[in-house]
């Protein structure tokens, strides 16, 4: 029976920093790895790429080993999800033309019988006002006409992955969660029903704590050094 359900996030493949093969060597491994006929749903949580633009005929080269692994999967029966990030908003029809369900907002899901609100995470919860609005215009179908319309392609990808080499990340610093003052957990505390889990990437450090409502929030942490998986067998819950 299949009840194993798989969390991830900010894997940033393509992403010019540490090791890049080795990252999506790890990935692709770990995604071979799972047991397809004890798994009902992989959820991958944004950030999965560092920069994903799609042009109508145009999306990025590579990853054919990851995209290989995704879709023996689905063959085989595995939900795949996919929630834009930050770094990845830009996907509108190759991603589900191989059959994987793609979100841009926060979901409800329900896996043997216990509630999960998943979401990349980046901009939920009060204040982060100019984050918010950037967004806004990054999501606007104008802005992504004018984009796809008047920059060319070998310049839409240098200027993304050159904005990737001078963000936080890539630098190597850490966010440090704030616990209950952290804008993510304020946003969490307030949904009505809680539900039993709240899984998040986005903030790329660990998180496991439980709410006052007894659900148990977690962040995923990147993989830019390692990796980060969740693992829910239809009973319990934790790191893997």
């Amino acid at each position: 029976m299949r009840k194993r359900v798989y969390f991830l996030s900010d894997v940033h493949l393509g992403l010019n920093v540490c090791d890049p093969r080795a990252r999506e060597d790890r990935l692709v491994r770990f995604l071979e790895s799972i047991p397809e006929e004890e798994t009902e749903a992989l959820y991958m949580l944004g950030d999965v790429w560092d920069f994903w633009y799609e042009y109508r005929d145009v999306v990025p080269a590579g990853y054919a080993r990851v995209f290989a692994a995704l879709q023996s999967l689905i063959a085989q029966g595995v939900e795949v999800h996919f929630f834009s990030g930050n770094h990845d908003i830009w996907c509108y029809h190759y991603f589900q033309s191989m059959g994987i369900k793609v979100h841009h907002g926060p979901e409800r899901a329900v896996h043997s019988g216990k509630t999960f609100v998943l979401a990349h995470g980046d901009g939920l919860g009060p204040g982060m006002r100019l984050y918010k609005c950037m967004k806004a215009v990054f999501r606007s179908r104008v802005t992504q006409w004018l984009f796809s319309t008047f920059v060319p392609v070998r310049l839409a990808f240098a200027l993304g992955n050159g904005w990737s080499l001078h963000t936080r990340l890539a630098h190597g610093e850490r966010y440090e969660f704030k616990g209950e003052p952290e804008p993510l957990y304020k946003w969490a505390a307030a949904m009505d029903p809680q539900p039993d889990f709240f899984v998040f990437g986005h903030l790329h450090c660990e998180v496991d704590m439980k709410m006052p409502s007894g659900a148990r929030l977690f962040v995923l942490r990147d993989w830019l050094d390692g990796s980060d998986v969740i693992c829910f067998d239809g009973e319990t819950i934790g790191r893997i």
